[in-house]
């Protein structure tokens, strides 16, 4: 058995939480594998909105197996506080979530460093969401981070400390505020032994045993392929690989286990933080946008940035992902145009017209050129079948599928899992 990929294809927030919602039914695992609580993956049924952040999108179906890997970095208070909320579903944590051991773990001095950093860009600053996840990776890659398995450690505290203590002596650089440490420290410690109660396994043996055995898995990334820390719009990006190869060493599965690649991309285009954004839209569309699809960060609340579909990036992620399937999401939000428009190539400073993602995008200001296409400026909440799209969607289906060379299978038309239209 082979295990499928799931990942967003933009700067995230596509809506690969509710796909994973939809999707599980068919998995016996879901299984995430990389990033942080800095993700914020919304599910939608039953008239209740839920945002989770580090728990696999899978949590909801009592019957499926729930794995964080060990590409991802855990904070332990902001799990607890998932858990707690998730209490009145009767969930069974101890029967469904399991954690590997060689996750990295988020402390208090993350955070600290995370805000001092972003502090001393100034304007330069890459928009961090503060969650410690960069600081994190950092340890990770510096060989001196804490990982999950370590909180079983009788020797843990003194771990913790030897980490701490070299935090602040980078932290009395930046002549950074410690006041709050104390307080951060004492919730971060009764998270640790809250942490404890839970299956703390070797996921990448879970994983392949499951494999083995022709259980079927979901691997579940977080963010989206254009933050990925070597493919994306760098330094603007996120810490971890993003993409599909993301899969392999998040969750210790070898690359010739992957199976189907599902790529999740919206019918427009977000951004939250800082960079490059070609297509961003900065006049009346944009707001109507943003307020149509309430484009607003599920972990932040900060306001997305808001644009028109852009091809040669969904093109990019696609190839380097090796996408074998789309699902176009929030197709809804653009029910209020009459008229949509398609970034098909990015015209250079020099007038040289291109449609690929090329080094210098991240350095220059390109201009979008577009294809304007009309739009169904129809509802879409009482349509259950493809057969019932207005054409002009439909044409808009089929104008994608023929630019980027991918079956779309999925149109979502709404937030509610009921709301998914499968082709």
């Amino acid at each position: 058995m082979k295990m499928d990929v799931l990942l967003g294809l933009q700067w995230g927030d596509e809506g690969k939480g509710k796909v994973v919602d939809v999707l599980a039914p068919q998995y016996d695992v879901v299984a995430r594998f990389q990033g942080g609580p800095n993700a914020g993956h919304t599910l939608e049924f039953d008239g209740i909105k839920h945002v989770l952040h580090q728990i696999p999108s899978g949590i909801f179906r009592e019957n499926i197996t729930n794995i964080i890997g060990n590409g991802v970095v855990l904070d332990p208070v902001i799990l607890k506080k998932e858990i707690e909320g998730l209490h009145k579903f009767n969930i069974a944590f101890k029967k469904n979530l399991f954690i590997s051991k060689k996750a990295t773990i988020i402390i208090p001095t993350h955070k600290l460093l995370d805000a001092a950093y972003e502090k001393s860009k100034g304007d330069k600053k890459i928009g961090s969401t503060l969650k410690g996840i960069g600081p994190t990776y950092q340890d990770k890659i510096g060989r001196v981070a804490l990982r999950v398995g370590d909180i079983l450690s009788p020797d843990f505290k003194e771990k913790y400390q030897g980490l701490v203590d070299k935090h602040k002596t980078i932290l009395s650089f930046y002549d950074f505020d410690l006041s709050q440490l104390a307080e951060l420290e004492a919730t971060f410690f009764d998270a640790v032994e809250f942490f404890k109660t839970l299956n703390l396994v070797d996921s990448e043996y879970e994983v392949n045993t499951y494999l083995k055995e022709g259980q079927r898995v979901l691997a579940e990334g977080a963010q989206g392929s254009l933050l990925d820390i070597d493919f994306g719009s760098y330094p603007f990006v996120t810490s971890s690989t993003t993409m599909a190869p993301g899969a392999c060493t998040g969750l210790g599965v070898a690359p010739s286990r992957i199976g189907e690649v599902y790529g999740i991309f919206k019918a427009y285009c977000t951004r939250v933080g800082s960079g490059p954004f070609p297509t961003e839209l900065f006049d009346e569309d944009g707001e109507a946008m943003r307020k149509e699809g309430n484009e607003f960060g599920s972990t932040t609340g900060r306001p997305r940035r808001c644009g028109w579909i852009d091809l040669p990036a969904l093109k990019y992620s696609i190839m380097i992902n090796g996408v074998t399937q789309l699902f176009m999401m929030k197709a809804d939000v653009l029910n209020i145009f009459e008229q949509i428009k398609v970034c098909t190539h990015y015209e250079l400073p020099d007038g040289t017209m291109v449609d690929r993602l090329t080094y210098e995008l991240d350095s220059v200001e390109v201009k979008p050129v577009y294809q304007t296409v009309p739009g169904w400026n129809q509802s879409l909440a009482d349509i259950s079948s493809y057969d019932g799209f207005p054409k002009e969607l439909k044409d808009y289906v089929t104008m994608l599928e023929e630019a980027l060379e991918v079956p779309i299978k999925l149109v979502s038309v709404g937030p509610d899992r009921k709301q998914t239209i499968l082709r």
